[in-house]
């Protein structure tokens, strides 16, 4: 792959111990080229160091420095995952000649590979431009399967793309390639203030189930629950993707479009959980941290507690 980086040991640094008491140690550095000897219950982690869909989309640039920050803020915290479960970071997909293209094309075959072998998927970006390239390596891996998209974030992503694609298109892509089958969407925290008119237009087009912001939360945990159960009872599978600039500033400060009003930590782990708890969970990514704008890596340590919470809660799955 042209443009596939290896991984690098370096990201994962951290206190030794004698017993794998840290996730840097924990870790183990693969590439494509061990799929075929890899065994047993896997996570593969998987960086998109591209945020040239956030540059055409005008946002901040700087998201492909997100995939190393959450890396190194992942190696030091403690491991209680068991022994059973194989942790692997298999390097970055990165986009170097700015073509975003390409390396969708590219990481969409990765994470095919990646799944085609069993292996779960956890891919850190990145610009959201991402959720095209991970949605048609699903769509490779199981090709009339029923995919349900979750998406925890402020903007519906629904843009339509006049010529190219960036990191505001992707579920129209998807929606314009899915032809043979429903778009399957459901957003949870759009912010009204952040979409226009004619996004809600299309939302409402496509058949987008979502809960606004004002909504999601704790207090109204009973209804988000029905909702969530009554999308997933209706698909095969569910892709999971967690875009940064969904919660509020104040906890995630460095991303391309800050919002000082979106979601808690507590609704979005609950959220989390439950999404696996259904066992259709089959891949995941962080999205749209951007470390240029972070402020005492406060944003790369809320992306790695939650690639914690999705490792903790896939290795609880038997």
């Amino acid at each position: 792959m042209k443009n596939y980086q290896p991984a690098n040991k370096s990201n994962w640094q951290g206190r030794q111990s004698a017993s794998q008491l840290y996730l840097h140690e924990k870790i183990q550095i693969g590439s494509f080229d061990d799929l075929k000897n890899i065994e047993g219950k896997n996570i593969a982690i998987l960086g998109y160091a591209c945020d040239a869909g956030v540059e055409r989309n005008k946002g901040r640039t700087g998201a492909l420095k997100g995939p190393e920050a959450i890396r190194k803020m992942l190696a030091t915290l403690s491991n209680h995952f068991s022994e059973e479960l194989n942790l692997w970071d298999f390097g970055d997909m990165v986009c170097e000649s700015q073509d975003l293209e390409m390396i969708q094309e590219e990481t969409a075959k990765a994470i095919a590979n990646l799944l085609n072998k069993q292996l779960f998927p956890l891919i850190i970006g990145g610009g959201h431009d991402l959720a095209y390239a991970h949605f048609n390596g699903i769509r490779q891996a199981h090709p009339v399967a029923k995919i349900g998209i979750i998406n925890l974030d402020a903007h519906f992503d629904l843009r339509p793309a006049s010529v190219q694609g960036n990191s505001g298109t992707p579920f129209w892509q998807i929606a314009k390639k899915e032809k043979e089958f429903d778009l399957n969407y459901f957003c949870l925290g759009i912010q009204k203030e952040s979409n226009n008119r004619e996004l809600f237009k299309i939302a409402k087009e496509y058949n987008v189930q979502y809960i606004l912001n004002t909504a999601f939360t704790l207090e109204q945990w009973a209804i988000i629950r029905k909702e969530l159960n009554s999308f997933i009872s209706n698909i095969d599978f569910i892709y999971l993707t967690i875009d940064l600039d969904g919660f509020t500033s104040a906890l995630a400060p460095g991303v391309s479009a800050p919002s000082p009003v979106g979601f808690q930590w507590e609704i979005a782990a609950k959220t989390i959980e439950f999404i696996c708890h259904s066992e259709k969970l089959i891949s995941a990514d962080i999205v749209e941290l951007n470390p240029t704008y972070d402020q005492d890596n406060s944003t790369a340590r809320l992306a790695s507690r939650i690639a914690y919470l999705l490792i903790q809660q896939i290795d609880a799955i038997k």
